[in-house]
């Protein structure tokens, strides 16, 4: 039991890589609560965990709304006592070029994904503190550090995402809170399955990742467990990237 004795908070784990973070934590003995706005999912996720005979519990949570962080980590505190653990996992996708980006796809790109980690973060760490230090965890993407064809509002907040991990592990390494980033390659996920579901790109990112397969939410639940447990405990400002040789090249 890997984590044996920890509370995880994982914004975005109704379902993807969220959800097979959540699953495989409690496995490992966590205690999870998933925070979405995909309640059904979050629900059926909850009751995977709970059947399988861990502990979980699903609340609404939009990240982009610093009150309900804060009612968030408040019910977190109140139902399993502490926090060690936050996944800022919730994320959006937006695949235009520069002068294809509108104000509104950046605003809302930025918001979810940048603001939202924020958000998580800052709110988390007055509990982290309290608990004597504890793991953030970030989601960024390879594409927090290296750019592509397009999606440019998921690329900039990516690499904002990046960044804040080391400002913020800089910050309150002091104090027993570590910060990590991490980068997942091409993984065939809710979010992603329109576009792999086009044969094309599915046959190109395929061939140009030096393992030849596409990723999948489990593989990068692992380096997330990793990253939540002890076993990182000399891990801080660091990117753990997952992406099957990608960025290799």
């Amino acid at each position: 039991m890997r984590v044996e004795g920890k509370v995880a908070l994982i914004s975005g784990g109704s379902r993807g890589i969220g959800a097979a973070t959540a699953e495989l934590l409690a496995a490992e003995g966590a205690a999870v609560v998933i925070g979405d706005v995909l309640r059904d999912e979050g629900l059926q996720t909850q009751s995977r965990i709970n059947e399988a005979g861990g502990r979980c519990t699903f609340l609404d949570l939009d990240v982009t709304d610093e009150s309900n962080w804060e009612q968030v980590v408040a019910a977190t505190l109140s139902e399993y006592g502490k926090l060690d653990v936050l996944v800022n996992n919730a994320g959006i996708s937006g695949r235009t070029r520069v002068e294809e980006t509108d104000s509104e796809l950046w605003d809302r790109v930025m918001d979810i994904n940048a603001k939202g980690v924020f958000l998580g973060t800052k709110v988390a760490i007055p509990a982290l503190r309290s608990a004597g230090g504890g793991s953030i965890i970030n989601i960024s993407s390879i594409y927090g550090i290296v750019g592509s064809e397009t999606s440019t509002a998921y690329h900039t907040s990516k690499g904002a995402v990046r960044l804040l991990t080391k400002a913020t592990a800089v910050q309150y390494a002091p104090e027993g809170i570590r910060c990590n980033s991490v980068h997942p390659g091409f993984v065939d996920s809710p979010m992603t399955a329109r576009f792999h579901a086009q044969p094309e790109v599915r046959a190109d990112r395929v061939g140009r990742t030096p393992l030849g397969r596409l990723g999948i939410p489990r593989d990068i639940a692992w380096g997330i467990l990793f990253l939540a447990s002890d076993e990182s405990s000399f891990m801080t400002g660091s990117e753990l990237v997952i992406d099957g040789g990608w960025t290799a090249q």
